[in-house]
């Protein structure tokens, strides 16, 4: 019974109504399906992919609020003297799943179904420093930063971008709470140099604008498509250069809203 010409009256009756069965049981199926995603809808809720936050204990809760606190009358002025740092890691594969292909039960495992993959992609890891006025120069950092190699850093990009952006001006310096930012050497060498440090909060990228700029520099990285490191590296850079003072400052004016924000969400993360 092979082919359709060898069915008798009676089985193909019987087929006939079960494909009616099927499709209207889809149909109810569909209707059903839409009907409960409306509600939902209706309730208030999307579907979206989760955020990445990071996940903050009591103490940390505190002290964000805390420091929103004590900044909570700061001015975009204030803001604006404000020299924002932060690190990023930057992989040559962005997310993106590529083409789709067709394929018969089975086939799973045939070499034209499949797409090869890298464990460890290609990645650098860069610096970058961001006031109102704009951005200072990227550093492509090498190897793992210990407190030596971040005063490297701070020595050869950071006081370069303090001296773009600020020229003669006075200008406080923010960092995160990562080790090499808070050793005891690294304190001197500011100390030594007579810059001020902005107290930091823990686990708080929401409050640092210069995420902001890594993201839009990111979502460029998706449509340049680099396939090598030095592509790469280039993308990253022509990215970084083509963001525009009004970006930053932007970014900088939004600084009332964010110490809102964490004060409205009682240290939790926020929006931002």
């Amino acid at each position: 019974m092979g082919k359709t010409a060898d069915l008798t009256a009676v089985q193909k009756a019987i087929i006939d109504t079960l494909k009616q069965e099927v499709c209207g049981k889809e149909k109810v199926w569909q209707k059903t399906l839409h009907n409960e995603k409306r509600r939902v809808q209706e309730m208030g809720y999307r579907c979206r992919i989760p955020q990445v936050k990071p996940l903050l204990n009591q103490k940390q809760r505190q002290k964000r609020l805390t420091w929103a606190t004590e900044k909570q009358h700061w001015t975009v002025a204030q803001w604006s003297k404000v020299l924002f740092s932060d690190e990023s890691k930057f992989c040559m594969s962005f997310g993106n799943q590529g083409a789709r292909v067709w394929r018969k039960t089975g086939e799973r495992e045939m070499p034209k179904c499949l797409k090869s993959s890298v464990k460890y992609p290609q990645s650098v890891m860069v610096w970058g420093a961001m006031s109102a006025a704009g951005v200072g120069p990227l550093c492509f950092i090498k190897g793992r930063v210990n407190a030596a190699s971040y005063q490297e850093i701070l020595e050869h990009f950071m006081l370069p971008s303090a001296e773009k952006l600020y020229g003669d001006e006075d200008f406080i310096f923010q960092h995160d709470l990562a080790p090499a930012h808070s050793a005891k050497t690294t304190g001197k060498w500011f100390t030594d140099h007579g810059i001020t440090v902005l107290n930091w909060p823990a686990n708080s990228p929401d409050l640092n604008p210069t995420e902001n700029l890594w993201d839009i520099v990111k979502r460029k990285l998706r449509d340049a498509r680099p396939n090598t490191l030095d592509e790469l590296k280039a993308a990253i850079e022509a990215s970084w250069a083509s963001i525009t003072p009004q970006q930053c400052h932007r970014l900088i004016a939004s600084m009332p809203r964010r110490i809102e924000a964490v004060i409205s969400a009682k240290g939790f993360p926020t929006k931002y």
